[in-house]
């Protein structure tokens, strides 16, 4: 089978691209493509890099909306570039580019069997283990509750909806494309309830793989500060934070509420 990556990246001040030119030549490794959907403020460095890397590089229009209430848009674009670009491809694994390289680097081997059992459903959640859901801080991780515990109540369904990783069938792939009209973050949701709709189906595979993955980005703080748990506690000790991603939470279920009326 064909499998290949469709990703988003938003990395401005190239904190990523240290791990991004280490560890992609190993991430090339499991797919027969890559297409990723770049910011267009993310840094040039890291534009270039890609440009000349073998990959399908699509950069954003400068005026693309950027940010975690526009997310929906990004990841359907990113799907869309993948499809577009890769016409043979039988199978899709979506997930934001910092995501899947944390996997590639740290967790290889789950990484190898979880694309080994895409076809098992036109569309995979890629969820966390408890592990690796409480490696995020808690002002994601309380949030994000909430919303996993409106999605089993909507569809019986007691799944970790929010890790932003979906495998996808061309089908499903097709379907978001052409079907889905949520721009927000709530297409986490919404493309799940999309598909179940349309009679695909879907399956769910916990990971510990999409653990909390932007320290990646951020050792020299870690250093300084003491250790993960000290940056942890400084993120969770900033309200800014908290608001961010209960507002993100209101938006993901109002996204599933207004679905369910269509």
């Amino acid at each position: 089978m064909t499998v290949v990556l469709a990703a988003t990246h938003h990395d401005p001040d190239g904190r990523l691209y240290p791990q991004m030119v280490r560890v992609f030549p190993t991430l090339q490794q499991y797919f027969d493509g890559i297409a990723i959907l770049l910011t267009p403020t993310s840094a040039t460095e890291t534009q270039a890099w890609l440009a000349r890397s073998e990959v399908a590089l699509h950069v954003a229009p400068s005026d693309a909306p950027i940010g975690h209430r526009h997310l929906g848009r990004w990841r359907r674009g990113a799907v869309q570039t993948a499809l577009t670009t890769f016409a043979n491809a039988e199978w899709l694994l979506f997930c934001d580019l910092d995501r899947v390289l944390h996997w590639a680097e740290y967790w290889p081997d789950e990484l190898a069997v979880t694309l080994a059992a895409l076809p098992e459903a036109d569309l995979t959640v890629l969820g966390r283990t408890a592990r690796a859901f409480y490696s995020h801080p808690r002002a994601q991780v309380l949030p994000e509750t909430i919303v996993n515990e409106v999605f089993a109540r909507m569809t019986g369904l007691t799944w970790d909806v929010m890790a932003a990783a979906r495998g996808l069938s061309r089908r499903a792939a097709d379907l978001i494309v052409t079907a889905s009209r949520d721009d927000s973050i709530g297409a986490d949701c919404t493309w799940l309830l999309l598909a179940q709709r349309a009679g695909l189906q879907l399956a769910y595979r916990e990971t510990e793989g999409l653990e909390f993955e932007t320290l990646d980005r951020y050792q020299d703080e870690v250093t300084t500060l003491g250790g993960p748990q000290a940056w942890l506690d400084r993120f969770d000790a900033n309200l800014n934070n908290w608001l961010l991603r209960l507002e993100l939470t209101y938006t993901v279920v109002e996204s599933c509420r207004q679905q369910m009326n269509e």
